[in-house]
């Protein structure tokens, strides 16, 4: 029985010939749960997820599972990607059920959608304390026959506590002391390997670009060590460029080999605003964090753009060797031999040091992961990889998922603007204009906003918060940076429509919308995990709204909000990046330094132009570059009577003469106005090169 094989969901397709009979989330497998009084088996994962291959080829395909669950449960198949609102009530749910989480995430439910029972991978056979697959199919199948009663009851004792969980802890009142909330990170931080706790490790763009807003030496330090440490390590994919999902050790070598869009769009405008925080008297550090913009570029390009200009979701982890098995990350990894044979001897033993390639492997079977090791020259480094990339193209590729994620690509497109003029690139400025296209034409469907879409095809769910918040904040940056107002009307729109949808009656906001589909929680996190939440996602997308158009009720909004957030970022700033870069920027608007527009008038309105990139360049966090020709109109009041080119900074109500000098202009910039006389920190210089 095939229900998923027109499903806008390729994860979900991958399980269209199962002989288990699943169904997508929705009100007719509801129906039929209720109509038949059985138990749901809510099965949740996504396409990039190893272990959920492994479930699926290992108990899905089975028929002799399928018999179990056919007969005796509702089983419905969700991809986490497409319904992070389900995601998210049914993972708290088996967090509090079982301490722990993760996907594949197995959930066994009352015929109203309630858990009473969870998991995440069940092996085919009994392992150790773990119980198989079967054991649980049959333990539940029997509970629920003789004991439903019981199981309704836990079920409503554990939904009733679930509640509880999606409100935000209260912050303390007063000002926030962000040295004490910067110190709490610092104490995580690991000044061996870089980043933050022990094994796993992930990457955390918005912490890191948050101890870069004010550009004080220790927390900077512990930014860029990061930062150099993932550049340098197995993390990242140092002949395709692009970044893991995380490591599995505490020294970045060995990763979970999935590669998401979410990840890279957000590490892609970190590195490059790291860039700007590196010291003029540390060339090798700019390089290396040129390289990895670069590389991420050229992977979003080569690797995850589809025919109609958005990018896709994922690559897989695993892919097929040459005997056509399949592996986790055999994609990726090398030994000294193969080196050897791509390049020739001499290149070969080259790379094998440079990349670390052991005779005994860094990873399984002898393989080792790539990782940068000493200071290569780079132009023998960039023959050599490409070299070897072309080599790996005639290697069995990772499949990707083609879903099109309104948030994730949003946040591309922010990226991609920061990328485009700190580096001088307009192809990457197309590649964010094609995105946005891509998102308008065929995600904006009757006044609001979709979640996915599959080939040109907009899927049914409506957009969350992170929709809204990720898409306007990508939208407002596209129309600063090219200087066409119609994105910035889109963004405005957008917002608009999310207060109206999202609004909850602290100030702050829901993830789901208030007309979606109710489920026994309304979903609201306001932390960041690993994306920003839908709360800072919207916040931020005010902030740059409210300078570019003049819409004092968005900062307004924005300001309520952030209130909101600020119980998650004094109880753990690791997942609070976000609301931390929000709150550091209040703090040096205290001192003078609020968020300024800066106008940058251009005889023929050049987006790249050496003045427009200047700014980028050397703008504090919050700032709002905006670049047109004179008299462009559709944003308020900033090209009004200004109609020599310049750049006219305007910190609130104060202006400054409009200058063509970059020294002026970094002055400009950094001054405060009200507060004390506080020096910008140390930045590359605003040159282009």
């Amino acid at each position: 029985m095939n229900r998923l094989a027109n499903s806008n969901s390729p994860y979900l397709r991958l399980h269209a010939d199962n002989p288990i009979h699943w169904w997508e989330w929705g009100p007719g497998a509801l129906a039929e749960a209720a109509r038949t009084n059985r138990p749901i088996l809510l099965s949740v994962g996504y396409a990039a997820c190893h272990w959920c291959h492994v479930m699926a080829e290992e108990s899905f395909s089975d028929p002799q599972i399928a018999a179990l669950v056919n007969p005796n449960f509702v089983a419905i198949k969700v991809d986490r990607e497409e319904r992070p609102d389900i995601d998210a009530v049914f993972m708290k749910a088996t967090q509090a059920l079982t301490g722990s989480g993760g996907w594949p995430m197995t959930v066994f439910a009352t015929p109203d959608g309630r858990p009473f029972f969870a998991g995440t991978y069940f092996p085919p056979q009994r392992t150790g304390q773990m119980p198989s697959f079967t054991e649980v199919l049959e333990a539940i199948d029997e509970a629920w026959r003789n004991r439903g009663p019981e199981a309704a009851e836990s079920a409503g004792v554990i939904t009733a506590a679930l509640g509880e969980l999606f409100v935000p802890t209260v912050g303390s009142e007063g000002r926030l002391d962000v040295w004490k909330v910067q110190q709490q990170l610092s104490a995580d931080f690991d000044p061996i390997h870089g980043g933050f706790g022990a094994a796993p490790k992930f990457p955390t763009p918005q912490v890191l670009d948050a101890l870069l807003v004010k550009g004080e030496p220790a927390s900077a330090d512990v930014a860029q060590r990061t930062l150099d440490a993932m550049a340098r390590g197995g993390i990242h994919d140092q002949l395709g460029g692009g970044f893991h999902r995380y490591t599995v050790d505490a020294a970045w070598v060995v990763p979970h080999f999935e590669k998401m869009l979410y990840d890279n769009a957000l590490l892609l405008g970190t590195y490059a605003r790291s860039w700007r925080r590196a010291a003029d008297h540390d060339p090798l550090q700019r390089w290396q964090r040129e390289r990895v913009v670069r590389g991420i570029v050229g992977w979003l390009a080569r690797e995850l753009r589809t025919e109609n200009g958005g990018f896709a979701s994922s690559l897989d982890a695993d892919s097929l060797d040459s005997l056509g098995q399949p592996h986790e990350g055999i994609y990726y990894c090398w030994t000294p031999e193969l080196l050897v044979d791509a390049l020739g001897a001499e290149d070969g033993d080259w790379a094998a040091q440079v990349f670390h390639a052991t005779n005994a492997g860094t990873f399984d079977h002898g393989l080792s992961t790539l990782q940068l090791r000493g200071n290569p020259d780079a132009e023998r480094l960039a023959r050599v990889s490409q070299h070897l990339l072309a080599e790996r193209f005639n290697r069995y590729a990772p499949a990707r998922d083609d879903k099109v994620i309104a948030a994730w690509n949003g946040w591309a497109i922010d990226s991609l603007c920061f990328a485009a003029e700190i580096f001088g690139e307009a192809e990457w400025l197309e590649l964010a204009t094609d995105a946005a296209e891509c998102l308008w034409a065929v995600h904006w469907v009757d006044g609001r906003l979709r979640r996915s879409s599959l080939d040109g095809q907009v899927g049914a769910v409506g957009g969350f918060g992170e929709d809204y918040g990720a898409v306007a904040l990508g939208f407002a940056r596209l129309a600063s940076a090219l200087g066409e107002p119609i994105w910035l009307e889109r963004a405005r729109t957008l917002l608009e429509v999310a207060l109206e949808l999202f609004a909850a009656p602290d100030g702050g906001f829901f993830d789901s919308a208030a007309d979606a589909e109710v489920l026994f929680a309304r979903p609201r996190d306001v932390s960041d995990n690993p994306t920003p939440s839908g709360a800072s996602s919207l916040i931020a997308a005010l902030r740059l709204v409210a300078l570019l158009a003049e819409v004092p009720a968005f900062e307004e909004r924005a300001d309520a909000a952030a209130a909101t957030v600020r119980g998650a970022l004094e109880a753990n700033p690791r997942f609070a990046g976000s609301a931390l870069i929000d709150a550091l920027v209040a703090d040096e608007a205290r001192t003078g330094l609020r968020p300024a527009v800066a106008v940058v008038v251009e005889a023929d309105g050049a987006p790249l132009s050496d003045l427009a990139r200047a700014a980028w360049r050397m703008a504090p966090v919050g700032t709002a570059v905006l670049t047109g020709k004179p008299g462009t109109e559709g944003f308020a009041h900033h090209f009004e009577a200004r109609p020599e080119p310049g750049v006219y900074v305007c910190r609130g109500e104060t202006c400054f003469a409009p200058t063509l000098d970059l020294k002026e202009l970094r002055t400009a910039l950094w001054s405060r106005v009200g507060g004390a006389a506080v020096p910008p920190p140390p930045a590359a210089d605003a040159g282009c090169h």
